[in-house]
């Protein structure tokens, strides 16, 4: 199992609650794949550095997870068949991207 991290951005005409469904939806593609989901953040509506689909904002979603590599093709065809998704990145942590993530959990917890 490896650890990933993936980033998507999710249309800004989406009420919260549709938002909050279709990240539930991804998570449940890697719940379904026995991934272990480490943390996910809902960064919220942000502006984008540049203009997608004629649109300025975005909702930004980050999950990290550990999982085998054949559930990253699995996820990344959910994010491309979904049209309420602009953009998504998922990359591979390698071990010092892990032990920075795993010592910044543990510093917000004290």
């Amino acid at each position: 199992m490896n650890r990933y991290e993936t980033v998507f951005i999710l249309t800004p005409v989406l009420s919260d609650a549709q938002a909050k469904e279709a990240v539930v939806k991804f998570e449940k593609i890697l719940k379904d794949a026995k991934a272990k989901i480490i943390q996910k953040d809902n960064w919220g509506l942000k502006k984008l550095a540049y203009p997608i689909q004629k649109k300025s904002t975005g909702f930004y979603n980050q999950i990290e997870f550990d999982a085998a590599g054949e559930v990253i093709a699995e996820l990344e065809l959910a994010f491309r068949r979904d049209e309420r998704v602009m953009r998504f990145l998922t990359i591979k942590m390698d071990k010092h991207h892990v032990a920075f993530n795993d010592k910044g959990r543990e510093m917000a917890k004290a």
